[in-house]
């Protein structure tokens, strides 16, 4: 583990796979849909990848362009497009263990929401269960001049939370969270519960990878 807990001062957190399962919801019913496609090996892989298209395209955008080193132009492409789309109402799911590593989290540290999607979805998902009254700071798309990838969003975040960018620990479950925290000058954790997968998520070279999001807690207070 590369992360020096002795920076952080402040916590902010991706929603949709980090914080909220909506995308293994999704994926469970496309992935019986591909069980019964002949040429595909691997119907979950298909499924999580197709539901990461149709529910994050910037994402999913960057992710492709990364690898063939044309991400910079699509930058733009992907603020644009996160700015401008809305989120369907849609059932939610809460990744497990997550309430209970935010209730421990909460006693040492400021924690915020950074989100590219828009408020009203964002809030649904976190009053839903319960959790608004675990962040000091809740960034969406149009909180600041762009959104993830750019650093505008955790830069904002800090200085609600009265902190540095430096200070902080973005956690989120794709590339485009690992790009904004480091351009924020942030360290960054990667999980694998949401749609990123392990092998694109280390090529950004994020502080710490977790298994899921709810294993932080265990990180930041089980060390100190």
């Amino acid at each position: 583990m590369s992360l020096d807990l002795g920076r952080i001062r402040a916590l902010c957190f991706d929603v949709d796979g980090t914080l909220s399962d909506t995308d293994d919801y999704y994926a469970n019913k496309f992935s019986g849909f591909f069980r019964r496609v002949p040429f595909v090996h691997d119907p979950e892989r298909a499924a999580r990848r197709l539901v990461m298209w149709s529910e994050s395209p910037g994402n999913a955008l960057l992710g492709w362009t990364d690898t063939i080193g044309l991400d910079g132009p699509v930058i733009r492409l992907i603020d644009f497009m996160y700015r401008h789309r809305r989120h369907k109402a849609r059932k939610y799911l809460i990744v497990p263990g997550v309430r209970e590593m935010l209730v421990r989290l909460k006693v040492r540290y400021p924690m915020a929401v950074v989100s590219a999607r828009d408020e009203d979805s964002t809030m649904a998902f976190l009053e839903q269960f319960d959790l608004v009254k675990y962040f000091d700071v809740v960034i969406t798309a149009l909180s600041a001049e762009h959104t993830k990838p750019y650093p505008d969003p955790i830069r904002l975040a800090a200085q609600k939370m009265g902190a540095t960018p430096e200070a902080c620990l973005m956690t989120g479950d794709t590339t485009v969270d690992i790009r904004a925290g480091k351009s924020a000058g942030a360290q960054t954790a990667a999980v694998l519960c949401g749609f990123g997968e392990e092998p694109e998520l280390r090529r950004k070279c994020p502080d710490l990878i977790l298994g899921s999001t709810a294993d932080l807690a265990s990180v930041m207070l089980d060390n100190q």
